[in-house]
C-alpha cells in the first residue's frame, strides 16, 4: 500500500466532500452537511483562503485528509484548529491516520504555533483512543459546545 501525503488541491474538493458526508453519517448527522460545494471550493481555494488541507492518497486515491484553520487565542496566541479529521471507513486501522495526525502536529511546529486544538465526540472510543497515544493529548470534559447558526 502506498501512501502518499500532499497538499489538498482544488481537484480534490469533490472527493473531500465525499468524505466529509461518510463522517457525517459516522457521527450521526446525516442531514447536517449543508455546505455547498461552491462555497467550499471558494473557502479553501478563493482569492482568501480560510482553511488548509492534507489529503492522504492511497494507491492514488485520496482516502482520508485533515483540514484546518488558524485561530488565535488571547491566552496562548496562534493555534491550529482541526476542523475535520478523517479516513474513509474502508481504510481505517491501516496506518494513514497516524501519517496524517503527525504530518499536522509538523505543521504546527514548522510554522511555531502555540499548539491544536479539536473536538471529539464523548462517544467515539476509537477516535478517543487513538488520541490518547499521543504524550501531552488533554482531552477536557469542562468545556460545552457553543454555537449560533444563521
Amino acid at each position: 500500500m502506498d501512501i502518499k501525503i500532499r497538499r489538498a488541491v482544488k481537484e480534490d474538493c469533490k472527493r473531500m466532500m465525499e468524505l466529509i458526508q461518510e463522517l457525517a453519517v459516522y457521527e450521526r448527522e446525516p442531514d447536517a452537511v449543508t455546505v455547498t460545494f461552491d462555497h467550499f471550493v471558494e473557502s479553501g481555494f478563493g482569492e482568501h483562503p480560510i482553511w488548509f488541507s492534507y489529503v492522504a492518497e492511497v494507491d492514488g486515491k485520496v482516502e482520508g485528509f485533515v483540514l484546518w484553520y488558524i485561530r488565535y487565542s488571547t491566552w496562548k496566541g496562534q493555534r491550529l484548529y482541526l476542523e475535520d479529521f478523517l479516513v474513509s471507513e474502508k481504510m481505517r486501522g491501516k496506518g494513514i491516520g497516524k501519517v496524517l495526525f503527525d504530518k499536522l502536529i509538523e505543521e504546527c511546529k514548522t510554522k511555531k504555533y502555540s499548539g491544536m486544538a479539536w473536538q471529539v465526540l464523548d462517544w467515539n472510543e476509537p477516535a478517543i483512543n487513538f488520541y490518547k497515544k499521543y504524550d501531552g493529548v488533554k482531552i477536557d470534559n469542562g468545556w460545552l459546545n457553543c454555537m449560533l447558526n444563521f
